[in-house]
């Protein structure tokens, strides 16, 4: 990169230290929301929607619970005319909602605006003019006191149309591309339009303070925001709104240190939408405070649903990587990173009352309507043995001894990496069923008999080459008698049986589940898994398919009797 030194700060600081802000740790209530999607994010996208697509996105707006929606810029465009239009006369607009129209401070402009009001119950009607340093001396080449001028006669105007037009009206005012400016400058002509509105207590108006562009890390704009709400005339009347905009990728962090600093209100985007880098996200700005236990009065439970409704009407795409709603963001591969978190939903099994906090996890992501299998532990060769047997047991209900998962991790692993891919459910279930579960070659339980005198005594009949056998054995047990059984009479050698067993709950039916380990010679884990509606006969076929894994991957000889031997 050349030519650094052509960039300069292009910001104010106040004249005055303003610091209170960093006192609070947190933001204890939710702000007033209000959506600019279908004005600001609306002029950003390469094809704005049709009317027929804002109705679906205002009805969305409105089912996700904003209370204050920007509808458009009516007196610049018919579309936009005819939309605020069929809102009215199709009765839309709900009693608890207030649309809000945006206009320039030109005399035509606002009179059309408060025509195409007409009907309405009550709106805020948003004046704006730019006041930013550039602005004045390269757009409009005026002096500071003419840029007052057009925003005070903006507000006369305001309150002649309003005089004239049934509705209850707010205004609004925002000195766009405020980040821009000279805080004095800033501060001097919102008290100038508030000289002229006079607020009440029964009459608030609102002064919107937008990072209409990022220029500044964000505790200044923070700085900026409180010194203007500190000194703004008749403040107590006043609601504070911002606007941030995502220039410096900072929007989030502008939004959240402004309230802080004196913020009542927020208007931004779904997801960000937005010219440039986009406004502020309220998704993400809503779950931050729903994370830390703030109710963000606006219903986000299905995100999925909201974020296909955005993308098919805008569209755009959301990021896989985008806070909350994006396709990864639960997501886990790393394998110590699903331990922690298998072990962090076991932990809340046990603790359920506690408050949230699963490692890894902000934010339960049940509560926005994700799904645990296939938002959260996705398997491939960078996952681990605990996520890869929570998925098998929350998916498929196998729950693997510790040391089997481990060894099952890695086939999988293995499959995933000479694959290069992620591994669906479906086929790690399908890695467990053909590694793992009623192995028959080379050897096939068949049967077993048992008779007890002083200690157990099993007849066994096995099948191997297609060949039926029957081979005795003692032990202590039953499976200790078919293990001995097969140990002395087919040469084999094995230790250290590992036992496991629960029941899986098949539709009507109820299947027994067996895991069992054993070590060959060179101390070696084998691991084979059983089931059968017969809990014993499950714990046979587990063994059985340990002792076959064995044979298969170590090629150990098989002899029966003095005779036969396979390989």
């Amino acid at each position: 990169m050349r030519n650094v030194e052509k960039y300069s700060r292009s910001y104010f600081m106040p004249p005055v230290t303003s610091m209170k802000w960093m006192e609070k740790e947190f933001i204890s209530e939710a702000p007033t929301w209000c959506s600019v999607d279908l004005r600001d994010g609306n002029q950003a996208l390469v094809v704005p929607l049709t009317l027929e697509e804002k109705l679906e996105y205002f009805q969305m707006l409105v089912d996700i619970g904003f209370k204050e929606i920007e509808v458009g810029f009516p007196a610049a465009s018919e579309t936009e005319y005819t939309f605020l239009r069929t809102l009215i006369e199709e009765n839309l607009i709900p009693d608890d909602v207030t649309i809000q129209v945006l206009t320039q401070s030109r005399d035509h402009i606002i009179k059309k605006t408060f025509e195409s009001l007409k009907g309405a119950n009550k709106a805020v009607v948003h004046l704006y003019n730019s006041t930013s340093l550039a602005q004045r001396e390269q757009v409009f080449r005026k002096s500071k006191e003419e840029i007052i001028d057009i925003a005070v006669s903006g507000a006369k105007l305001l309150q002649k149309y309003a005089a004239s037009t049934e509705g209850n009206f707010t205004f609004q005012y925002s000195p766009e591309s405020f980040t821009g400016t000279e805080m004095e400058f800033a501060l001097d002509i919102c008290n100038r339009v508030l000289d002229v509105w006079q607020p009440t207590a029964e009459n608030n108006v609102i002064i919107n303070l937008p990072a209409t562009v990022s220029h500044s890390m964000p505790h200044v704009y923070a700085s900026q925001i409180e010194f203007v709400s500190d000194h703004l005339n008749y403040r107590e009347n006043v609601i504070l709104s911002i606007h941030p905009h995502n220039d410096r990728g900072s929007g989030i962090a502008d939004a959240e240190l402004a309230m802080l600093a004196g913020g009542q209100r927020i208007e931004g985007t779904l997801f960000g939408n937005g010219e440039r880098t986009g406004n502020v996200d309220i998704v993400t700005l809503a779950l931050n405070l729903f994370s830390h236990g703030v109710d963000p009065q606006l219903k986000f439970g299905n995100i999925p649903e909201i974020k296909e409704t955005y993308e098919r009407l805008t569209k755009m795409k959301v990021h896989e990587r985008h806070p909350y709603a994006g396709k990864l963001v639960f997501t886990a591969f790393s394998g110590s990173h699903q331990d922690a978190i298998t072990k962090g939903f076991k932990w809340r099994e046990e603790n359920e009352n506690e408050p949230w906090k699963v490692p890894y996890l902000v934010i339960d992501p049940k509560d926005i309507g994700r799904e645990y299998e296939g938002d959260i532990i996705r398997i491939n060769s960078q996952s681990g043995k605990g996520g890869i047997g929570y998925l098998l047991e929350q998916q498929y209900g196998y729950d693997l001894p510790p040391k089997m998962r481990e060894n099952f991790g890695y086939k999988v692993k293995n499959v995933s990496d000479h694959q290069n891919k992620e591994l669906m459910p479906d086929e790690i279930y399908n890695i467990f069923i053909e590694g793992y579960v009623n192995i028959h070659t080379p050897v096939e339980f068949i049967n077993y008999e048992n008779t007890k005198e002083d200690q157990f005594q099993t007849i066994l009949t096995i099948q191997v080459n297609n060949e039926n056998m029957d081979i005795t054995g003692v032990g202590n047990g039953r499976l200790d008698a078919i293990s001995n059984a097969l140990q002395t009479k087919l040469g084999l050698h094995f230790s250290d049986l590992v036992y496991k067993e629960h029941a899986q709950e098949t539709g009507s039916r109820s299947q027994a589940v067996s895991y069992i380990g054993i070590k060959d010679e060179k101390g070696v884990d084998h691991w084979g898994c059983g089931i059968d509606p017969d809990i014993m006969n499950s714990s046979i076929r587990a063994l059985f398919s340990a002792i076959n894994n064995m044979v298969n991957s170590s090629k150990s000889s098989i002899q029966i009797g003095s005779s036969y031997s396979m390989k």
